[in-house]
């Protein structure tokens, strides 16, 4: 299977502080969607209040030109009433729901313990069947809390079980802290794999610029095919005790796929296009 990539606008927008246009993001994701990416996390239908960023994630929706991509398209939901707007739309394949296995953060992310946030799985997994979505699921802080809720392994493959039995395809791991580190993946992921092997394990991790090697050797090692990165390593992760913590840089991940000599089918001009016009986007953020 070839590498998939999962290009984050979404996440690498959300915690801007200012306001970025509608103009400006569509234009951006309309720079990625030529590139060639298996699939863009372009948006989100929560809440305004929750996240401000993405209000217009609608309007930006209808700007995005369609017509000459391969690329599908990710949006976030939060809960049932966010998946009945996001499946309206046709454009968009994938719905991400952010299921975590840490009691503390569900009930701060979702306001819903975990076993509720699980009925509103099963529900949403219902809804984007009936409207043709595919839903993945995020395991977040899949690699421990920094809450001192109960995490191990047994906790992951007992969700990772209950998912698949709902017929869920598309799990990702989600390393939301970025304390996961190269020990952990090689372990966890293949294990996985091999317990629930005709579900697709994707990997979302975030790094400090200087820690993102290992834990992309280590996945890509253990037979992961499918990455969540950001360009330039834009968006931030709140959580995380160190400030440069945020997503895994798209280029870092391309680089280290090229020392492996294992092709993405990207159009590397397009890309170079999206890089420069990034900093429009996000300014010094970094």
């Amino acid at each position: 299977m070839a590498i998939k990539i999962t290009e984050c606008p979404r996440d690498a927008m959300q915690g801007i502080h200012d306001f970025i246009t509608t103009d400006v993001k569509a234009e951006y994701i309309n720079l990625l969607l030529q590139v060639g990416f298996d699939t863009i996390d372009f948006g989100s239908f929560v809440s305004p209040k929750a996240i401000p960023q993405l209000q217009d994630t609608a309007e930006v929706l209808k700007k995005l030109d369609l017509s000459s991509t391969s690329s599908k398209l990710l949006a976030i939901i939060a809960n049932y009433r966010g998946a009945e707007d996001a499946v309206k739309h046709e454009e968009i394949t994938y719905l991400g729901y952010p299921f975590s296995i840490s009691e503390t953060f569900q009930l701060r992310n979702t306001n819903s313990t975990i076993e509720q946030a699980f009925e509103t799985v099963q529900r949403i997994n219902e809804l984007s069947n009936e409207n043709g979505k595919q839903l993945l699921v995020y395991l977040s802080m899949g690699f421990g809390n920094p809450y001192g809720d109960e995490w191990n392994t047994g906790i992951i493959e007992h969700w990772a079980e209950k998912l698949v039995a709902e017929g869920i395809k598309n799990i990702a791991l989600a390393d939301t802290i970025g304390i996961a580190n190269a020990e952990q993946i090689s372990s966890i992921y293949p294990n996985l794999c091999h317990l629930f092997p005709d579900t697709e394990f994707g990997i979302h991790l975030h790094s400090t610029p200087d820690t993102w090697q290992p834990k992309i050797a280590a996945a890509y090692q253990s037979g992961c095919k499918r990455f969540d990165t950001a360009l330039k390593g834009y968006g931030g992760c709140p959580m995380a005790k160190d400030d440069l913590t945020g997503n895994i840089a798209t280029e870092n991940l391309i680089a280290y796929l090229n020392t492996q000599d294992e092709p993405t089918g990207l159009n590397m001009d397009k890309f170079k296009e999206a890089m420069d016009y990034s900093g429009r986007v996000f300014g010094d953020v970094l």
